[in-house]
């Protein structure tokens, strides 16, 4: 079953998740024709591998803490903290604790 997306005036929670850290996975919270918003969700020691989309890219970390792997560079996210990714950047993310952070992708062809 698909999980619905935040629709046009829609308000959607995108706070800590606290105690319900560990229970929840990353969704997408809408997906238009130019732009998709994620709450990407990692217990510690988990990962993306390296990775890259033509569009792009930021990374809000909302609680714990990630690191980004940016052209082999580290960028060490914490609750608060955002990263900015040009288009076609191979990226991967470490979750150095539990996190949630807060994906924007700019879609491109």
């Amino acid at each position: 079953m698909a999980i619905p997306h935040a629709s046009s005036g829609q308000a959607v929670d995108v706070g800590p998740l606290g105690a319900r850290l560990g229970q929840e996975k990353t969704l997408a919270l809408f997906k238009a024709q130019d732009l998709e918003v994620m709450r990407l969700v990692l217990a510690a020691g988990k990962s993306l591998p390296p990775h890259r989309v033509p569009g792009e890219i930021t990374i809000q970390c909302i609680e714990g803490a990630l690191d980004v792997s940016v052209d082999g560079q580290s960028h060490v996210l914490h609750a608060g903290q955002l990263l900015y990714l040009a288009g076609g950047v191979t990226h991967g993310v470490l979750a150095l604790q539990d996190c949630s952070a807060l994906v924007t992708v700019a879609l491109r062809p």
